[in-house]
């Protein structure tokens, strides 16, 4: 038999909207019916697992206006029926629940997809790189000349180094196209393999590096100082992230 209760002072209860008498009462009523007892733990636990997911993310505009609008539906609904109000807001809580969980995966594939493609013509700039001719506009172990010669060329300027003393010699820059935006590119030395430092201005925060292996190629990524960095080689993992400690 269904508990009367477990459709309307169980969700008010679980949702503190219970003045303390009514609460109190409620209370002493889940110390005899298994039945609002069973469904309140259910509640607690999606609740906990939701907030140990970590899936709190601004839903879209259109989402929010549509939920919203079932929002003030079942508020309408509430008025005629005073059983109806907290299923009807329940069902729309799930609704908005699983939409908004929905869109962060769908997000969270989308971003993955638009790295895994960037990182693909990134190594494609690369390996355009080694054919011959092709590895530096600009050939120079000085950075007091890679880093004037970028100027005119870029709306930004590219913080340029020299780690000779410290394994990865700088052997040049140029110009590279990637995703319809011209870039710049260092190029560095590592043991008998050329490393490629691309680099361009990003409105994103600051981010620790992200590895990933394409093609046969490492590919590292990092956000610094407003600058997006990828550095893209077919050298160990280890040495790129050296260097992305050097800059």
């Amino acid at each position: 038999m269904s508990c009367d209760r477990t459709n309307s002072a169980l969700h008010a209860y679980f949702d503190n909207e219970l003045d303390p008498l009514g609460a109190a009462e409620f209370e002493r009523h889940l110390t005899e019916c298994a039945e609002c007892a069973e469904m309140l733990a259910r509640l607690q636990s999606l609740r906990s697992s939701i907030r140990t997911a970590q899936i709190y993310e601004n839903a879209p505009q259109a989402l929010q206006k549509k939920a919203h609008e079932h929002l003030d539906v079942s508020t309408s609904v509430s008025i005629r029926s005073a059983r109806t109000p907290w299923r009807g807001l329940a069902l729309a809580a799930a609704v908005l629940l699983f939409a908004v969980a929905g869109w962060h995966i769908l997000s969270l594939r989308q971003e993955a997809g638009r790295e895994s493609a960037l990182a693909d013509e990134l190594i494609d700039a690369h390996l355009r790189s080694l054919e011959p001719g092709h590895l530096a506009d600009v050939l120079s172990s000085d950075q007091h000349t890679v880093k004037p010669w970028f100027e005119g060329k870029l709306d930004f300027a590219p913080p340029v180094k020299d780690f000779t003393d410290l394994g990865f010699p700088l052997k040049g820059g140029r110009l590279d196209v990637v995703q319809g935006r011209t870039i710049a590119a260092l190029v560095y030395g590592r043991q008998k393999h050329i490393v490629s430092v691309f680099i361009w201005p990003t409105t994103e925060p600051d981010a620790a590096p992200h590895s990933d292996s394409h093609q046969g190629y490492q590919s590292l990524e990092w956000r610094k100082g407003g600058m997006e960095f990828w550095a893209v080689s077919d050298t160990a993992l280890s040495d790129l992230q050296q260097l992305q400690q050097l800059f």
